[in-house]
């Protein structure tokens, strides 16, 4: 075998082995979205999007409830992670500081890794406990604070990537630092943060645990953000440990929806990105 048609053979093996590492990549999600089609597609209809639940026992109703619930959450989230994580990511790579930015890179790490049940009981403790109730806000609060180590870390490594060229005729301009910063190296880096938000919003969609703690459920419309508030997740939960049938079927449904959310959010990103990147 000669060199040339030797090296074509290791190019086709390790192409072949890359696409099955690719396939096995995607199979877990694919396998998934399957199963959840297969269970909840059968209590899927226009009640289940417009309706609240009905009482215990009887059959029926939706989680219209829910569904504005879970939307009102990644909101509030984003309200908080979404600015403190960009800021702070930008920070970390701006910084000629030599022992915060460590230190807040190593923090925020360590958050990232933390227990989301353990940072449900830290919302708990710091804002429902005081206001003596639940509220949608604590919720907020609570995913909030998983998002920013996610955006934070992001918007740090991309800044990065972001070329001193571009600071420096910025700054040759006459341009302050800090708007080089927020109009330049932001704007420049925008599309790579958008991935990343929306990486941090598909986790945050799927809690359960720090929701427990802060938002509690509600089996009706939410009346202000200072009151308790459904979520997707906090129903599936109730609905997958009840002992009826209908419930079942409407907690598989509930899990199609919450990913479908996950996946509409995560192809909008793509596309937002795509025209960022373009323009």
């Amino acid at each position: 075998m000669t060199n040339v048609a030797r090296r074509r053979l290791i190019s086709r093996v390790m192409g072949a082995l890359t696409a099955v590492a690719a396939g096995v990549i995607i199979l877990p999600l694919v396998v998934i979205f399957a199963f959840l089609v297969y269970q909840g597609s059968t209590a899927l209809n226009l009640d289940f999007f417009i309706h609240l639940p009905k009482p215990v026992g009887e059959v029926g109703g939706g989680m219209a409830n829910a569904i504005v619930g879970t939307l009102i959450l990644i909101a509030l989230a984003a309200c908080l992670g979404v600015p403190v994580g960009v800021l702070g990511g930008l920070y970390l790579a701006e910084s000629r500081d030599r022992h915060l930015p460590w230190l807040v890179r190593f923090l925020a790490d360590v958050l990232n890794g933390v227990p989301s049940i353990v940072i449900g009981i830290f919302v708990y403790t710091l804002v429902v406990r005081p206001l003596r109730h639940f509220s949608a806000i604590a919720g907020g609060i609570a995913l909030g604070v998983i998002m920013i180590p996610i955006v934070l870390r992001t918007t740090e490594e991309l800044v990065r990537l972001v070329p001193a060229s571009l600071r420096e005729a910025g700054l040759a301009l006459g341009v302050a630092e800090w708007k080089v910063m927020l109009r330049i190296v932001l704007t420049t880096a925008s599309a790579g943060i958008t991935t990343g938000v929306m990486v941090a919003v598909a986790r945050i969609a799927g809690e359960t645990a720090p929701l427990l703690f802060t938002a509690f459920g509600n089996r009706f419309w939410h009346h202000g953000l200072d009151q308790p508030i459904a979520a997707l997740p906090l129903q599936i939960f109730a609905y997958a440990i009840a002992p009826y049938d209908d419930w079942h079927r409407q907690a598989w449904a509930g899990a199609l929806v919450l990913i479908s959310i996950v996946l509409v959010v995560s192809v909008l990103a793509r596309l937002a990105t795509a025209r960022l990147a373009r323009s």
